[in-house]
C-alpha cells in the first residue's frame, strides 16, 4: 500500500501519516513531489490519496498530476482523503471521479475538518485552542474509518450525486476559475523579504526563486499557502492583503 500527499501546511500529510498508522504501519507514505513517485505507484496496487481541498476542488498540481499520468491509474484500488477548512461536499468525489475514469476503483472517501491554511484571510480563524481540538476530532475521525474499513465497510463521503450537487453548488460554481488555472495572483513584499529562501525551499512548483536578495514567484502558484504559513517575515500574500495568522500542523499538535 502506498500513500500520497500534497499538503501546504502538513495537515493532509499529518492526516495520511495518522491514517496509515491505523490501518498499515508498513505502508509507505510519499509527497506528491518526490520524484520516485512514478515507480511507487506503479509497484503498489492500493493508493491512498491525501490532500487539502480548494473550493470544493482539486489543486491544480494534483489534477494535472492525475491528467498526466493517466496510465498510471488502471485497475489501482484507491481511497480518498481530502482536508478542509470548513466545507467541500465533494472534496474527495471530484478526484475519485477524475481517476474513475482512467480505470481506478474507488474505494471510498474520507472529509476531515482541519485548521484553515488561508494565513491572510480573517474569515476561518480560530483560537489555537479550537484548532487542536479540530486536529483531535480529525484523529477520532480517521480511527473510525479505518475500523470501518477493516470491517469491509469503507466510508464514502464526497462519493455520489448528492455530494457533487452539494459540492458545485455549495462553492465551485462560483470560484471555478480560482482553481482553473495556476495563478499569478502571489505577491512578495520586498521591504519585509529578507531572503532566507525558505519559500523557494519548499514550493511545490518550484515557482519562487531569489535574485538579488529576495524571492520573487513567477505566474505557476497551486495555491497550497505553504510559502505564505512559513515565511518568517510574513511577506507575502495571495487572497488577501496582509498575514493575519501562520499556521502548520506542527502548532496544533
Amino acid at each position: 500500500m502506498l500513500g500520497i500527499y500534497f499538503s501546504g501546511t502538513g495537515n493532509s500529510r499529518y492526516a495520511l501519516e495518522f491514517f496509515m498508522k491505523q490501518y498499515d504501519k508498513s505502508a509507505s507514505v510519499c509527497p506528491l513531489t518526490d520524484q520516485r513517485i512514478v515507480n511507487y505507484i506503479n509497484d503498489n496496487e492500493e493508493i491512498v490519496f491525501s490532500y487539502s481541498i480548494q473550493f470544493s476542488n482539486i489543486p491544480k498540481m494534483l489534477k494535472d498530476f492525475v491528467d498526466d499520468n493517466k496510465n498510471l491509474w488502471n485497475g489501482k484500488k484507491i481511497f480518498v482523503i481530502t482536508t478542509m477548512g470548513l466545507f467541500s461536499g465533494d472534496g474527495a468525489g471530484i478526484l475519485a471521479r477524475r481517476l474513475c475514469k482512467y480505470g481506478a476503483q474507488i474505494q471510498g472517501g474520507l472529509h476531515l475538518k482541519m485548521p484553515d491554511s488561508i494565513a491572510d484571510e480573517k474569515a476561518l480563524k480560530r483560537p489555537l485552542e479550537k484548532n487542536k481540538m479540530l486536529v483531535k476530532a480529525a484523529e477520532e475521525k480517521i480511527k473510525r474509518a479505518v475500523q470501518s474499513i477493516k470491517c469491509g465497510n469503507p466510508p464514502q463521503e464526497g462519493i455520489g450525486f448528492l455530494y457533487h450537487m452539494a459540492g458545485l453548488f455549495g462553492q465551485r460554481l462560483y470560484f471555478y476559475r480560482k482553481t482553473q488555472h495556476y495563478t499569478d495572483q502571489i505577491k512578495i513584499n520586498a521591504q519585509k523579504c529578507i531572503g532566507c529562501g525558505k519559500c523557494a525551499m519548499q514550493c511545490p512548483m518550484n515557482n519562487i526563486h531569489i535574485a538579488q536578495n529576495t524571492a520573487k514567484a513567477s505566474k505557476r502558484c497551486t495555491m497550497c499557502y505553504c510559502c505564505i504559513n512559513i515565511c518568517p517575515q510574513q511577506a507575502i500574500t495571495l487572497l488577501g492583503k496582509s498575514v493575519v495568522q501562520q499556521g502548520t500542523i506542527e502548532k496544533y499538535l
